[in-house]
């Protein structure tokens, strides 16, 4: 398959890189070991060369996986991973403070079995620490040789140009997709006027947009779409319609749901990366190969219009999630 690589900072990788996360929690139970080990592995012999991972991941438990079935390839692929929500003693944290940040840092180069850590970001905005002393500690990081490129997640572009005045910021993380386009406000047009890479993540709308359809009264117990509004009714529901018209574009391309949703992304932001996360060989390929699917101008055009953010149903977070995050807000959004 012949695509042009991307850039995250200096480097270049694949067009579509793989989220880690759904191997360890989220959407149901942790991947049996063995089964999450080949799959890491098959992901590097299909050429995923951007893996994305995070320190709240299964407290640890997803660092852990990555380092030990790829620590004989790492030299294969562009590894980032977060900072700042983190654990103690089972229990969730949000720390930015620099001290907390660095020792972080080594905890997650421990368990990913690395010397550095390709793209480090901090996972979210903490209210109580600044953002440039943060920054100012990952800037620290970058000097000492254990990390080669600072990110952000899910903040406003506000505060990404406030720490990018401390330290060149790399990558951008957000939500993103046909679902979800509040990075269309500023943060897209914020990374593209300082050369930041904006990664997507759940481009495929945390499988809403999938061949498989969800049913709201089959979640897992932990499944996390259990606490967002649109993965509920009524909002659910009534997003229905919005799932028709991309099954029908889908097939008019010949493609899958979740392939024409990643082509959708890819063609909207022509420098970003994002970071479609499965536990299945089958989508694992077909997320791949969504790189080198054409989507034709008017096709993009009509798209944006059907699936116009004002057309969703319902936020998507809760009042809780909202509040961990700075990403803006359309003015008819409420919580």
């Amino acid at each position: 398959m012949n695509v042009t690589k991307r850039k995250v900072g200096s480097l270049e990788v694949h067009p579509v890189g793989l989220g880690c996360m759904n191997l360890s929690h989220a959407y149901g139970p942790a991947q049996d070991h063995k089964d999450a080990v080949n799959f890491l592995r098959r992901a590097i012999d299909i050429g995923y060369d951007f893996l994305d991972t995070a320190t709240i991941y299964g407290l640890g438990n997803n660092e852990k996986l990555i380092g030990e079935a790829l620590k004989d390839r790492r030299s294969e692929f562009v590894l980032a991973s977060k900072c700042v929500m983190g654990f103690k003693d089972g229990k969730r944290l949000l720390d930015a403070r620099p001290e907390t940040i660095k020792r972080a840092c080594e905890a997650s180069l421990e368990r990913l079995q690395t010397d550095v850590i390709d793209l480090y970001y901090m996972h979210r905005p903490d209210p109580n620490v600044p953002i440039e002393d943060s920054v100012g500690a990952l800037a620290d990081l970058v000097g000492e040789g254990k990390i080669r490129m600072i990110g952000l997640s899910e903040m406003s572009a506000d505060t990404l140009r406030a720490a990018h005045a401390v330290h060149p910021i790399s990558a951008m993380q957000s939500e993103y997709s046909l679902m979800t386009r509040n990075p269309e406000i500023a943060v897209l047009d914020a990374c593209k006027a300082l050369g930041v890479t904006f990664v997507p993540f759940s481009p495929v709308g945390r499988g809403y947009l999938a061949d498989e359809p969800l049913d709201p009264n089959n979640y897992h117990e932990n499944d996390l779409r259990r606490t967002f509004p649109r993965f509920t009714d009524p909002h659910f529901s009534a997003n229905l319609k919005l799932l028709d018209m991309a099954r029908q574009y889908a097939s008019d391309l010949g493609c899958t749901i979740a392939q024409l949703a990643l082509a959708w992304t890819l063609a909207q932001d022509k420098g970003s990366v994002p970071i479609p996360g499965t536990t299945n060989l089958q989508h694992l390929q077909d997320n791949f190969d969504a790189a080198a699917i054409d989507l034709p101008a008017d096709m993009l055009a009509q798209i944006n219009s059907d699936f116009a953010p004002e057309s969703i149903a319902g936020p998507r977070y809760s009042a809780v999630a909202q509040a961990s995050v700075t990403t803006e807000r359309f003015n008819f959004e409420s919580v």
